[in-house]
């Protein structure tokens, strides 16, 4: 901060200041354009998308309801599948043809995303991604003497006549022998098989060499209907693997036969329980259906004899489920199973939460992973709507990542084989679980587009997983959803960042772009531009408008516009539009104080200024020696000067500073007498995206405040603005974003006076690579067995 050199003495023209709109110097700016409405970049309102952003009246959605018999060949690791389907158009749009999925093509040697993987060969060899790509889709395990991909064997009408159809990669279209008229339904069969892959991310296989068995996760498994709606017709982008799915909903009737030794998991409920469970087994059931914790229905002794013994049959599961836009299962002799069926909402109505698991999945599944189930319920519904399905499985697959379907997900995170695991898999667990359960809200429930926008059901739901890990635990370990987590991807050099309104096959860097970014401007929203009430009405608003119904980007950025009351339109251009970062500049700060009049003050204070100037060094060397000056000797050298005395307050003094006061009104009298302090603050955008100011100033008394400041002080210029603050006690220093709020990518720039930070170094640069360490928990077991009076871990 700086004093001017010269108080303000007309004070009160200071109450001007700010009154005025400051306009740019630099004819560049674009400040107008970020704070201009989205207008032509959203789609016009109509009859199907309203401007609000809810459904319109004549809003609809298709549907097709399945009856599907599938058989799992463990020894082949083979799927062969018959489905009838019941179409129902009820667009007002007459239907020629139908298009299907056949997302299991992406595995076939000619597909689009196999011929398209990308590597090199130089003098040094081949890329790994080359290598990866002869003959290996994905860079998957792969058995190379399999063909994978549908193989489609029927296609026929329901009196059995065979339908003409045209498979184009993943896709297929059916021909109609007549044309589909709205409000009208049609049914026809499939039949297919293929073969499974090695789990790739979404689905597959995992085998257990050390005793032979294979867990089975299998999703996007059979011929499934595209979406047909208002905004594209049919959907018709490939499944390249990155981007998941679009979907319609329907009613499935599934029956799953496997090995009889096999445990079966899946998408809605199970229908023959006393078929395939044993008495035991029931009896567990029963006692979970009025337990508060987790009961165990197949044990890990009951797994373990099975993992050792050989099926002798086969056994059929059969599983419907109501109103969901997928189907998925998970098959195996090694899963342990534990449940309960609880009142998550407390009206009455209970929700079963499960969990299979390898025993390679314990003690961590058997600890916690239903518990995580049963909480994600309830955080994700308190702030969306109540879960509607009566089960929640959360399925243990390969060690990282996970995936989810309708009532269904397939979760990471497996401790050391001694047991023991670090706080990160435990963290990563429970994290990875209530994504996955929580996908049943964001997009298996709100029915967005995933395939074409990767956020709008990642992005939502990692912001609520954030709010959920809060809720599980104050000090859980949040990779995504606070501001300080994005700045790095922010950061980054432009050529490798893609706007979040990038379709998910075309962005470089997916999980920072269409998980972690869009979280955090969500966190932003709650937190700093619009407050957590607000944020919130909007939120649910939105969950509850388009439950069962299928979003666009639009309708959401609408929705929390149209519940919240809140102009939003620079903050989607700027966050989901943009690729700038936040970058505010704290330049420089003034420092002003009223000129009051007052001669008790106006005299004080030039007293002490004069003194601070005369107190030089020659002065202070000099001074033992004053009293030798010829004036100091020689009293006849003295005259009235010497005695005068100029900040002297006189009775002149006084009655001009009454004057002066008898010609102000009261409320400007009052602030002459106030000694205020004014601060200009100098401030630079200079990372371009527009964002609150949030100043905290710490008092010469050792107290502090926060001036906040909204994003629309940028409206008239975007680069510069200066703003007055003023306050009763003198700021010694200020902060920008004090917080973490808005994920400055810059914090050395955010202080006034400048703050330094120190580099730091390492005394010895060449250090010897040292072995994994081993986690805590190895640590602490090693600690107590090398402690004294023990041996071998025992007591001596």
């Amino acid at each position: 901060m700086r004093l001017k050199a010269s108080l303000l003495a007309a004070g009160l023209a200071l109450l001007s200041f700010g009154a005025k709109a400051q306009l740019p110097t630099n004819p560049n700016y674009s400040a107008n354009d970020r704070f201009e409405q989205l207008g032509p970049a959203l789609p016009t309102p109509n009859t199907f998308r309203n401007a609000s952003g809810a459904p319109g009246r004549d809003y609809f959605e298709n549907r097709a309801d399945y009856d599907i018999r599938v058989e799992l060949d463990d020894a082949n690791q083979k799927i062969t599948g018959s489905e009838t389907v019941t179409y129902f158009n009820n667009s007002p749009d007459e239907l020629k043809y139908l298009w299907l999925q056949l997302d299991q093509n992406l595995f076939d040697k000619n597909s689009v995303n196999s011929l398209t993987q990308t590597g090199s060969v130089n003098p040094n060899g081949m890329s790994v991604n080359a290598v990866q790509n002869l003959g290996t889709p994905r860079g998957i395990g792969m058995d190379k003497e399999k063909e994978f991909g549908y193989k489609i064997t029927r296609v026929a009408d329901k009196a059995g006549k065979a339908l003409k159809y045209t498979v184009n990669q993943t896709m297929m279209r059916i021909e109609l022998p007549t044309p589909l008229k709205p409000g009208q339904n049609y049914t026809f069969g499939i039949d297919w098989n293929f073969f499974v892959t090695e789990y790739y991310g979404r689905a597959g296989y995992e085998y257990f060499p050390k005793d032979g068995n294979y867990n089975y996760f299998i999703a996007h498994w059979f011929p499934r209907l595209c979406k047909y709606d208002d905004i594209n017709g049919w959907q018709n982008k490939q499944f390249l693997g990155g981007s998941e799915f679009t979907l319609i909903f329907g009613n499935y009737k599934v029956a799953i036969t496997v090995p009889n030794d096999h445990v079966v998991a899946a998408t809605g409920e199970c229908q023959n329980y006393k078929q395939v469970l044993t008495a035991t087994q029931q009896r567990r059931m029963q006692q979970a259906s009025n337990s508060k914790t987790p009961v165990v229905i197949v044990t890990q002794a009951e797994a373990e004899a099975a993992e050792k013994g050989k099926p002798t049959g086969k056994k059929t599961w059969i599983y419907t489920a109501q109103n969901v836009r997928d189907f998925a299962f998970a098959s195996s002799r090694k899963f342990i199973w534990d449940a309960m069926q609880t009142d998550v909402y407390g009206d009455g109505r209970k929700i079963w939460s499960m969990s299979y698991y390898p025993k390679e999945g314990n003690p961590l599944w058997g600890q916690y992973s239903t518990r995580v189930v049963e909480h994600t319920l309830k955080s994700y519904g308190n702030r969306t709507f109540k879960y509607p399905y009566p089960v929640a499985i959360s399925c243990h697959s390969v060690p990282g990542g996970g995936m989810e379907y309708p009532m269904i997900s397939f979760n990471g995170g497996r401790p050391e084989a001694d047991g023991t695991y670090s706080e990160q898999v435990k963290a990563g667990m429970i994290g990875v679980i209530i994504h996955e359960v929580g996908h049943n809200f964001f997009p298996m429930i709100v029915n967005s587009d995933e395939r074409q926008w990767t956020w709008m059901d990642e992005g939502l739901n990692t912001f609520c997983q954030y709010l959920a890990e809060k809720e599980w635990d104050y000090n859980f370990p949040s990779r995504r959803g606070e501001p300080q987590y994005i700045v790095d991807y922010m950061k980054s050099d432009k050529s490798v960042l893609s706007p979040i309104m990038t379709s998910g096959e075309n962005v470089i860097y997916l999980g920072p772009n269409a998980y972690a970014k869009p979280a955090t401007a969500l966190n932003i929203l709650r937190e700093t531009v619009m407050g957590r009430e607000l944020f919130d009405y909007a939120f649910k608003e939105y969950a509850n408008r388009w439950r069962f119904k299928s979003p666009t980007p639009a309708d959401f950025f609408r929705t929390l516009e149209d519940a919240s009351g809140v102009d939003l339109d620079w903050f989607w251009k700027g966050w989901f539009y943009g690729t700038e970062p936040v970058d505010q500049d704290l330049v420089e700060v003034e420092w002003f104080q009223i000129n009051s009049q007052n001669p008790e003050v106006v005299k004080a204070e030039a007293r002490a200024e004069a003194q601070r100037r005369a107190n030089t060094i020659s002065k202070q060397r000099d001074a033992a020696d004053q009293n030798s000056t010829v004036v100091a000797k020689d009293s006849s050298m003295r005259d009235f000067y010497n005695s005068y005395d100029p900040y002297k307050v006189t009775e002149a003094d006084r009655k001009k500073y009454q004057d002066y006061l008898a010609t102000l009104s009261p409320d400007e009298r009052k602030l002459a007498e106030s000694n205020t302090n004014f601060y200009t603050v100098s401030l630079k955008n200079k990372g371009g995206l527009p964002m609150p100011v949030i100043i905290r100033m710490e008092f010469e008394d050792g107290t502090d405040s926060v001036a906040r400041i909204p994003a629309e002080v940028w409206r008239f210029n975007d680069k510069d603005v200066k703003k007055v603050i003023t306050t009763s006690k003198k700021v010694v220093a200020w902060t920008l974003d004090p917080f973490q709020e808005i994920a400055d990518i810059d914090t050395e720039n955010n202080s006034f006076p400048r703050r330094p930070t120190p580099s730091r170094f390492q005394l010895y640069k060449q250090q010897q690579s040292a072995p994994r360490p081993k986690n805590p928990m190895q640590q602490e077991r090693d600690a107590r067995q090398q402690a004294p009076g023990t041996q071998g871990g025992r007591k001596q």
